[in-house]
Order: structure tokens, then C-alpha cells, then sequence
């Protein structure tokens, strides 16, 4: 018996565009035998098509205009790997109207506009895959929605950007400046010319987004995630948190608190003994807690052409063999968490706080600094003073209880107008996972 065809329109010829390619031509056979299917590219679309990717394409197959795929009814699956948000949003929405199932790995496009494209589709009646959205390889999103589809979800913790991951690692092994870190990273293309997207914590917020409603059926607006990046961590404060048993890992969080949802983004301090303190370079790995199945940990490389295009092939075979049995798997189907009426705001959360000052070696300090704390509610669970240096200001190094974020916000904003504060202070949340 013949193989059943299945064409894909591929928008977008870059590095995952290729891997695709490749894995597809390399593996048919093996593909065929495993799904009885035959996945065939039968139009791949770029702006710039004269340029060589390290793949072979026929000339016939290559083309600039966009129409060729979307309006082409032979055409049953569109793969969009060209990233932002427009105008891929615009492409999808129209392979959607005119009747094709999407693949995509497109985080930000989800993040900003999942939920009118989930319904989009739910309407009619096809499918939005996309497993390489979220730690490329790593099959985080089927794991969340099938093999995990029992369980309720108390917290999801993510290290889901490799470039951040890479800078803080380098720099806490290597004893080593966040620029120089930074650098490196760029020089061994883990990082962007132009990294803020990375930086600044905003591409692990799109990753967050779409993990949160898969845990929580909740689809979270982009803005009401606390989004803080790394380009203030300083190599003091790694070596200083070290000393105290913590790494710093910039950390996606969605975790339920009674009845409200925190959905955060920012440096933390985690124990050096958690699985997620010995994630180091380009890796990624997402924590899951779970009522049924407990606490687990999906670990791989976070990104990467072969590791990014293994998700997007997963996603086509997927479909392939809904669209051989003829089932339709609506995108939709997240039931919301029943225990979640609320989205909670950064300065509700409560957590422990690595805080340093930078102060004048003097007596008194110490009980001017305790004292506003004490005014605030604040309790100070460790303290260690650093040597000063030829009459320099010195760090002081604390770590408090369970505090409210904007009790401890209002406290530094005190302590730093006092007159034997030289320097801004620091604050990074820690997390008890």
C-alpha cells in the first residue's frame, strides 16, 4: 500500500528552516515506515532565495511570494520558522482561513496573539502545533499536554533562554564580568548582535506565556508578566550568593499562590543543590511540580538548528498521522485551573531576598540599616560584613525572611537616601523550589 501524502509549505528558509529540510530528506524512510505517511515540501518561501544554507533545494521549489503557499490547495500544512510578529501573525491567520493546519515556532507570536489564533483555528477546525516554541528539542509542550493531562500543576520554573543561561554561567566559572561574558557569548553565536530581546528577560517571557497556559489554562497577556533581565547582575553579587549556597539563574516562574497566579521573570537565587542550579551554558531545562506525577525536570539544549527542527518535525508528524485518521485536535482543549481567580502583581509575591549594600565603615550602620528594615516589618536573617579596603565603603551582605515585595522595595528606597549608603542597593529574589 502507497504512503498517504502530506504537503508542507515551508515560510521561512533560515538555519531551523534547513535543519527541517535536512532531517525530513535524511530520515523519509524512516518516517515512512514509522507513520505510513509521506511528508512532502512542495514550496519553501524566503525573501532572500539565493542565498546557500548548507541544503539543496530545486529551483522550482523556491520562491519569494508568499501566495504560493498560502494559496495553494494541494498544500496541507504551513510551516512559519520566520520569527517576530509581523507579519508572520498575518500569514498564519491566512493558512488558517483557508484551511491548512500551521506549524510554528514562533513564541513571540503566541505570546502576544495565541488566543486569537488558538480560536481562529478552533473555528476552523484545524490545528496550531508548536512544540519548538519553547525549548527547541526538549518536548516540554507534548509532555504538558498529553503526558502529563491528569495532573494539576502547583509551579513551572524554567531556564528557557540559552544565551542569558550561557552569560551567567560563564560568568560564575570563569570569574568573569557580564560583558566579557556577553562577548563571548557573541563571539561563539549564542547571542545576537543585537542580544536585548535575550538580555532583558522579554524572549523567556514569550516562553513563559505559553507554559503558563499550558499548566494553568491561562492565557496571559505579555504585559502582565514582571519581566527583569540579567544586565545588572553583577559578578560580586554571584560570588557573594556562591558563598551563601545559591546560584543565580535567570528564571521563568508560574506558580500558584491560594487562588492568584504569579507569573514572573527575573534573576534568582536557587540552592546550588536543586537540579536547576547545575544547568550551566547554552542549556535549557524546565522544572515541573505536579500532583500526580510529582516534581519533573526537562533538560536539553535550548537551541540549536537540529535541536530546533527535531520539535518542528515531531510537530508535522503529529499532524500527519491526526490528519490519516481523520481527528481533529482542537488547540483549545486546555481545561483553566478552577483554584486561579487572579493574576498577582509583583509587589504582592512574597519570598526570601539576597540584599546587598554598599555603605560607610563605621559604627552605627548596621543598626540604621536594621532599624528601617524593623520599621517595614522586615526580619534579617543572616548578615555578613565584608573587609574593607584602604578606607573604602564596604559591602554588607544580608539575606532577609519572608517578605512582601513592596514592603522591601519602600525599605531600600529608605535605606538608600541614607547618608552612609554610597551606593544603589541590590536585591534578587530567592526561590525556594
Amino acid at each position: 500500500m502507497s504512503a498517504r501524502k502530506i504537503n508542507i509549505g515551508l515560510i521561512g528558509f533560515g538555519n531551523v528552516g534547513a535543519g527541517m529540510i535536512k532531517i525530513l530528506r535524511d530520515k523519509k524512510a524512516m518516517l515512512r515506515e514509522k507513520t505510513g505517511m509521506e511528508i512532502v515540501l512542495k514550496k519553501v518561501c524566503d525573501k532572500d532565495i539565493s542565498s546557500k544554507r548548507g541544503v539543496s533545494l530545486d529551483k522550482s521549489l523556491l520562491t519569494a511570494n508568499v501566495s504560493d503557499i498560502l494559496d495553494d490547495p494541494q498544500i496541507d500544512i504551513v510551516v512559519e520558522l520566520i520569527g517576530g510578529i509581523n507579519p508572520a501573525r498575518e500569514f498564519v491567520t491566512e493558512a488558517l482561513k483557508k484551511g491548512k493546519n500551521v506549524v510554528t515556532a514562533n513564541k513571540a507570536l503566541l505570546a502576544h496573539h495565541g488566543t486569537d489564533i488558538f480560536a481562529l483555528a478552533q473555528d476552523r477546525g484545524k490545528s496550531v502545533y508548536f512544540e519548538a516554541s519553547v525549548g527547541a528539542g526538549i518536548p516540554i509542550i507534548k509532555s504538558l499536554r498529553e503526558g502529563l493531562v491528569a495532573n494539576n500543576f502547583a509551579g513551572v520554573f524554567g531556564i528557557v533562554n540559552g544565551t542569558t543561561n550561557f552569560v551567567l554561567s560563564r560568568m560564575s566559572a570563569e570569574n568573569c564580568g557580564f560583558l566579557e561574558a556577553l562577548k563571548e557569548a557573541q563571539k561563539r553565536g549564542f547571542a545576537e548582535k543585537d542580544p536585548t530581546l535575550d538580555i532583558e528577560g522579554m524572549d523567556s517571557a514569550h516562553k513563559l506565556v505559553i507554559l503558563t497556559y499550558l499548566c494553568f489554562g491561562r492565557m496571559a497577556r505579555i504585559g502582565e508578566v514582571y519581566v527583569e533581565g540579567i544586565s545588572r547582575v553583577s559578578l560580586q553579587d554571584i560570588n557573594y550568593a556562591k558563598e551563601l549556597g545559591f546560584e543565580i539563574k535567570l528564571l521563568a516562574i508560574a506558580k500558584k499562590e491560594g487562588d492568584a497566579l504569579e507569573v514572573r521573570v527575573h534573576p534568582t537565587l536557587i540552592s546550588s543543590g536543586h537540579l536547576l542550579a547545575s544547568v550551566n551554558g547554552v542549556f535549557n531545562a524546565i522544572f515541573v511540580s505536579s500532583d500526580l506525577a510529582g516534581e519533573l525536570l526537562f533538560y536539553g539544549p535550548g537551541a540549536g538548528q537540529f535541536s530546533a527542527a527535531s520539535a518542528v518535525v515531531s510537530d508535522l508528524v503529529d499532524l500527519a498521522q491526526d490528519m490519516k485518521a481523520g481527528l481533529f485536535r482542537p488547540t483549545l482543549n486546555i481545561t483553566p485551573d478552577a483554584e486561579v481567580k487572579r493574576l498577582r502583581s509583583i509587589d504582592e509575591i512574597e519570598s526570601r531576598y539576597y540584599i546587598r549594600v554598599t555603605a560607610d565603615d563605621k559604627p552605627g550602620v548596621l543598626a540604621k540599616i536594621s532599624g528601617v528594615f524593623a520599621k517595614f516589618g522586615i526580619s534579617i536573617e543572616s548578615v555578613t560584613q565584608k573587609p574593607a579596603r584602604g578606607g573604602q565603603a564596604v559591602p554588607i551582605v544580608m539575606v532577609v525572611h519572608d517578605a512582601l515585595e513592596k514592603k522591601l522595595r519602600s525599605a531600600l528606597a529608605v535605606i538608600d537616601k541614607l547618608d552612609v549608603i554610597k551606593e544603589k542597593s541590590v536585591a534578587i529574589r530567592i526561590e525556594e523550589i
